[in-house]
């Protein structure tokens, strides 16, 4: 017996990065698992090495037809009770050379896509009589940075979404939390463009835990939020950003 032995979950942007190591986590803890992404190769090899366990499907979450495709597909192994909305993009440009293109680029994957994933669960978990949906928002849905317009308000709106669907949905059993990593040891955490010691030096030095995040460790919080564990928890922000958001220690002062 696992910790998710029983459920079915599906997972978005699930082929590489965080969202693999979802995947992983959740199979390990003896879930069903179908996932989503737009990286097919990747997708189909991890699937592959997972077993019977997983299934990959090809899905652009600001499709709707994705979406029913991939419920359907996820059904088949037994009522679906678990949904990660994981699937994100970033774009680092100065509000003022964000063109529409690249604001509605960001916005239907980070935001429309999780807003159409929450609307295409309801039914399936109502009919399940218990669901969990978990939003995978950021840090910068708690704060902002520079260069960001984009990306943090449809992060910060990842955030507001998932309260109101918590307030909407608990009746019928249904947790929705979101999730808020700090940086990451993945290729959109900038992975491949310095070894992780020189993005230690470089971002890190002066974080609490002075060091970059691994996937795994936000995907724990995550599995837990799957879980039974946290059949209390909803509407709720769990920050795992190694000190991020408390602050930064300032290397002139006594303690640092």
């Amino acid at each position: 017996m696992g910790r998710l032995t029983g459920k079915v979950a599906l997972v978005t942007g699930g082929a590489r990065g965080l969202g693999e190591a979802i995947v992983r986590s959740f199979v390990a803890e003896d879930a069903q698992v179908v996932f989503g992404d737009i990286l097919d190769e990747e997708g189909e090899a991890l699937a592959a090495e997972l077993g019977d366990a997983a299934s990959f499907v090809h899905m652009d979450v600001s499709q709707q037809a994705d979406w029913d495709n991939a419920i359907a597909l996820a059904q088949t192994r037994g009522p679906l009770t678990v949904l990660v909305n994981n699937a994100a993009i970033v774009l680092m440009k100065a509000l003022t050379d964000t063109t529409d293109e690249d604001y509605m680029r960001v916005f239907s994957v980070n935001q429309f896509g999780t807003f159409i994933g929450v609307r295409s669960v309801v039914e399936p978990m109502k009919a399940a009589g218990v669901g969990s949906i978990i939003n995978v928002s950021s840090i910068d849905g708690l704060h902002s940075s520079a260069a960001l317009a984009a990306y943090s308000s449809t992060k910060w709106a990842v955030r507001g979404l998932t309260k109101n669907a918590a307030i909407e949905l608990g009746q019928h059993g249904i947790r929705v939390n979101s999730v808020h990593p700090g940086g990451m040891w993945t290729a959109m955490g900038g992975k491949g463009s310095l070894s992780e010691e020189e993005m230690n030096k470089a971002v890190y030095a002066n974080f609490p835990i002075p060091r970059v995040g691994q996937p795994e460790e936000v995907a724990a919080v995550i599995l837990f939020l799957a879980t039974d564990e946290a059949s209390y928890s909803t509407g709720s922000e769990f920050v795992a950003d190694g000190g991020w958001f408390a602050g930064m220690r300032n290397p002139m002062m006594p303690s640092s």
